[in-house]
């Protein structure tokens, strides 16, 4: 089977891609304020040097990544979505639209621990024969996402009442 340019749906992966970037900007937060506690704890002990050092920076990143497949891993099996999902209007479900339970969340977010990695498995889920909107871990674990809502819309929409008119004076 031939993967042409038109079968990929782009507007899902742009959607997927700002989803990510949201949720990176939570987990940055996050991991930052981790980081900074344990190297204040550092400085205290005597890691001066951990702070300034390459060091610094790959322990940074193994918090970034356990939090990123601890995030992911968690939203997606208990709600559904990642904050950025939910923002864009994006759900995380099994391919028989069922819930997705932990372990399968946990396979198809393993990739997010390394950034290269989760580049690789959205280039496999692009170029490898079926569901052009599906990871590759996607296609593994029997999850998809789909498009649950439009983007931007609030998360508990606003309840519907017919439009009042005025009092009769």
């Amino acid at each position: 089977m031939t993967t042409t340019i038109e079968q990929i749906d782009w507007t899902h992966w742009i959607y997927r891609v700002i989803a990510l970037i949201i949720d990176g900007i939570i987990l940055a937060i996050v991991a930052a304020i981790i980081s900074f506690i344990l190297a204040v704890a550092a400085i205290f002990s005597g890691g001066f040097g951990y702070i300034f050092g390459a060091l610094g920076f790959v322990f940074f990143s193994f918090i970034w990544g356990i939090l990123a497949v601890l995030y992911f891993t968690i939203f997606d099996s208990s709600w559904g979505a990642t904050i950025g999902k939910r923002v864009m209007g994006l759900q995380v479900q099994m391919v028989n639209g069922g819930k997705v339970p932990f372990d399968k969340a946990l396979i198809r977010n393993i990739s997010k621990i390394f950034w290269p990695l989760l580049i690789l498995d959205w280039l496999l889920g692009i170029v490898t024969p079926g569901d052009k909107r599906q990871k590759y871990l996607d296609r593994i674990a029997g999850t998809t996402i789909i498009q649950a809502k439009q983007a931007f819309q609030s998360i508990t929409p606003p309840p519907s009442s017919p439009p009042q008119s005025p009092p009769p004076s």
